[in-house]
């Protein structure tokens, strides 16, 4: 697992041979060797704790590490037991993201888009910025589903993805809601009025034909907005008023993106989007 055989190790220090960083940080980690005998107790590594081998390639690694003694009690070494288990750390990530992630577009789910957004009124409250939820549906999905059929359905959901992550900024987060609804976070934007910009670039993208094979799919969406501070203050309220301005929206029938808080639409508080 070194690269090291045993006779070439003799007489070296320990740290050249047994190389090991922190996986986060990259930083070179503690001799647990030197901690176990300094400690005169049994240790471990730190849980990402990766393993470089002679020839630079890497592993990860747990161990575990024991202080020797001699017969009258005092410490004379340390003995280190460690395994590969890039495998089941491999796993773990993948199970975690398949736990935060949408089996169909990858984008994060409801339980990960909560903790964004959580995190992002954090950041919002401490710089002063508001930030936006935007709730998007596409209209007449059904049908799609209908008359091409669920294959050609999630290829469509799956596309929509794509333009949406395209449409917004890298510390934005896009996730599906389920089904053919998508949940938008505009994290610190300047003011509400970005939320409805970015909504009129979003409708302009997905009004663009869709090609799957030799078909053309046309869509159309509804948006509604809410705004923290004003619209909610935690996450479930922003999703739920963005909903209810979506709602209205759709209910118009016009290319319009209302900002609601609750059942009534606010007066002056529509960006109107011309056809």
């Amino acid at each position: 697992m070194t690269g090291w055989s045993g006779a070439e190790t003799s007489g070296r220090p320990f740290a050249e041979v047994f190389q090991i960083i922190e996986g986060v940080t990259r930083e070179p980690a503690r001799n647990p060797m030197q901690l176990a005998v300094e400690q005169n107790q049994a240790v471990g590594l730190t849980s990402n704790c990766i393993l470089v081998r002679r020839d630079g390639c890497e592993s990860a690694i747990e161990d575990s590490t024991a202080p020797i003694h001699s017969r009258t009690g005092q410490v004379i070494g340390a003995v280190i037991v460690f395994r590969d288990v890039s495998e089941a750390r491999a796993m773990r990530l993948k199970m975690t993201h398949l736990a935060q992630h949408d089996f169909l577009t990858d984008l994060p789910n409801r339980l990960l888009l909560n903790d964004r957004i959580t995190q992002a009124i954090s950041l919002s409250r401490r710089h002063s910025k508001p930030l936006a939820v935007l709730y998007l549906d596409l209209d007449g999905f059904k049908h799609i589903n209908d008359s091409l059929g669920h294959e050609i359905g999630d290829k469509v959901l799956q596309l929509v993805a794509q333009r949406v992550v395209a449409c917004v900024r890298t510390s934005d987060t896009v996730s599906r809601h389920g089904g053919d609804e998508f949940v938008i976070l505009l994290s610190e934007i300047a003011e509400a009025g970005d939320a409805a910009i970015s909504a009129k670039k979003l409708l302009a993208a997905l009004a663009m034909p869709h090609a799957i094979s030799e078909l053309k799919v046309h869509l159309s969406a509804s948006i509604g907005i809410s705004i923290y501070p004003q619209d909610g203050h935690d996450a479930d309220t922003l999703i739920k008023n963005a909903d209810a301005a979506m709602y209205v929206a759709k209910g118009k029938g016009e290319r319009q993106i209302p900002f609601l808080q609750s059942e009534h639409e606010r007066p002056g508080r529509r960006a109107v989007i011309p056809r």
